[in-house]
This record gives structure tokens, sequence and C-alpha cells, in this order.
């Protein structure tokens, strides 16, 4: 496996290379941030339930009064 470096800069989100490089279509690649200043972010996860036939104790009833 040969290893090719590429520079780049993350702009919304995104991972942008300098210079016009064009990649191939699901090229695997492998980001290393020096310096690492990476922040933390939240996750908050959907709550789940533990049996699906319990969602018709969540069922929505729509009155027109």
């Amino acid at each position: 496996m040969g290893i090719v470096t590429f520079e780049g800069i993350v702009e919304q989100g995104q991972i942008r290379l300098k210079n016009n490089v064009q990649l191939p279509e699901n090229t695997r690649v492998f980001v290393v941030v020096p310096d690492g200043q990476v922040e933390d972010v939240a996750h908050i996860f959907t709550p789940r339930l533990a049996h699906r036939e319990d969602a018709t104790d969540f069922e929505m009833e729509v009155s027109l009064e």
C-alpha cells in the first residue's frame, strides 16, 4: 500500500483538499490532525422502545373541537 499526502482544510464541516486534488469515489483515506485541536461534541441519543409492540401506547389521537 502506497501513501500519498495531501493538505486540506475543513470548511463547513467538510474537508476540502488544496490544489484542486480530485480523488476517485470510494477512495479510502485517513485524516491526520496536526496539533490535535478536536472539539468535543455532545451527542443526544433518540430514545428507543424496548419492545416494538409498545408503540401502540404512543399513538396520537387528533380531535377537531
